[in-house]
This record gives C-alpha cells, structure tokens and sequence, in this order.
C-alpha cells in the first residue's frame, strides 16, 4: 500500500535514524523529502526487480528484506540481508544502464521509503561531508563483496555454510541465538549451493555440536570451530 509523504513524519525524523544523514542542512533535507513516498510490502513480495530503471534508492524503515541476484537457470544469489533504517542503492544510479543490478525482496512485513535518485544526487554533489560518508558505506560494501568472491569462488561447501552463519551471527542478528528469517533455500542461496547440500550441512554441524537447530531458531554453540571451519574450509 502506497502512502503519501504526509504519513512518514518527515525526512527529520529520518535524519535521527541514518546517522549521515545529520550532515545534511534543512534545505538539503526538503530536496530528500521531495517526490518520496513509502510503501509496506507483506513477507515474500518483490520490492525491486532487477533490470527495471533506477529511478529512485529505498531506505527499509522497518522489517527484513533480502538483496539477490538472479543468474541463469532460475538460480539466485542472496547476497545480503538488510534491516532496519538501512540505505540500498544500485551502481545502476551511476552508470549509463541506469538500471538495477539486483532484486530486493521482504522477508517479513516491511515498510519501505523511496528516494528520488535525482534528488539523492544532487545531495550529494552538494556536501561533500555527507558524500564521504556515502562513499564510506559503498567501501563497506565493496569490502562486503570482495570477501563474498572468496568464500564463493575458493571455499569448499563446509567452508562456505560457515561463512554463512557467521555473516548471519556477527554482522546480521549480532547474537549466537537468533530467528532466521531465512528459508533453507534462502540459505542455500546465500551459501551458493543446492538446498539439499545446505540441509545436509547444517545436520552436519548439529551432529557435531557446532550449532542446535530448532525449526528456524539456530544457535552458535562452538564459535571457535565455526571459525576454524571458515578459514580451512
């Protein structure tokens, strides 16, 4: 359901929520709020598709959603989860495609805002202070997919379900104990692997203490060997 910018406080009341934001003076902050709007999407839904023209970057004000690409053969890659108040934006705003090069799905109920690129852009060429700190987090991010190529394209399938689970614990959930709101496929996706693998795996570690399953609920039990398992597997 679409809701007008009057339904949202303002991009104010953003500014206390996405720290760099706060960079950004009153009149820079009304260009942000012009042509936004937000949109609740129920768990499952498709937010953006990809290949469709980067008109505008979102920022997820509320739920789970899950970043992936779609490569060939109807097999995805899940590349990374994102929660509340985060800002996602596509290197399609600044090529000459124009396009998103990923799709972003919710996990659970979310809320979503809209931010005309255009008007993200002229921010940006405007305070250079906030554009460090835009840069900033496309750097961590860059950093995020450099260490992706490698538990991918040189981990054995042990090596990478590891990789999985930390990212989920240490950089997601921040806690041993957490509700995935992942599917086992959704997993497999993340892991680039089949679901049957993922499966096989995870009783694997259950088998060997490493983690406790419990429908969705997964607990870390052996941080040490999960590590260990990372950097050898």
């Amino acid at each position: 359901m679409m809701e007008p910018n009057n339904n949202c406080t303002d991009c104010i009341f953003c500014n206390e929520k996405i720290p760099f934001f706060n960079l950004l003076s009153d009149r820079e902050l009304e260009l942000i709020n012009d042509d936004r709007y937000s949109v609740r999407f129920k768990s499952d839904e498709l937010i953006l598709k990809q290949g469709i023209t980067a008109t505008h970057l979102i920022t997820l004000i509320e739920g789970v959603a899950k970043i992936y690409i779609e490569g060939v053969n109807n097999k995805n890659l899940l590349y990374q989860l994102i929660g509340d108040w985060q800002l996602v934006e596509d290197p399609g705003l600044h090529t000459d495609d124009k396009k998103y090069h990923f799709s972003v799905a919710a996990l659970t109920d979310v809320k979503v805002c809209f931010i005309n690129a255009q008007n993200f852009l002229k921010v940006l060429q405007k305070n250079n202070l906030f554009a460090n700190e835009v840069i900033k987090h496309r750097s961590q991010n860059t950093v995020y997919f450099f260490n992706r190529v490698i538990s991918l394209t040189q981990k054995q399938m042990v090596g990478r379900m590891a990789d999985g689970l930390l990212y989920l614990s240490n950089d997601f959930y921040k806690s041993f104990d957490f509700d995935l709101n992942l599917s086992r496929q959704d997993l497999a996706d993340l892991t680039a692997m089949s679901k049957d693998s993922a499966i096989r795996i995870l009783k694997e570690f259950e088998r060997d203490q490493i983690i406790s399953l419990k429908g969705r609920k997964i607990k870390i039990i052996n941080m040490g060997q999960l590590k260990q398992l990372s950097i050898h597997g």
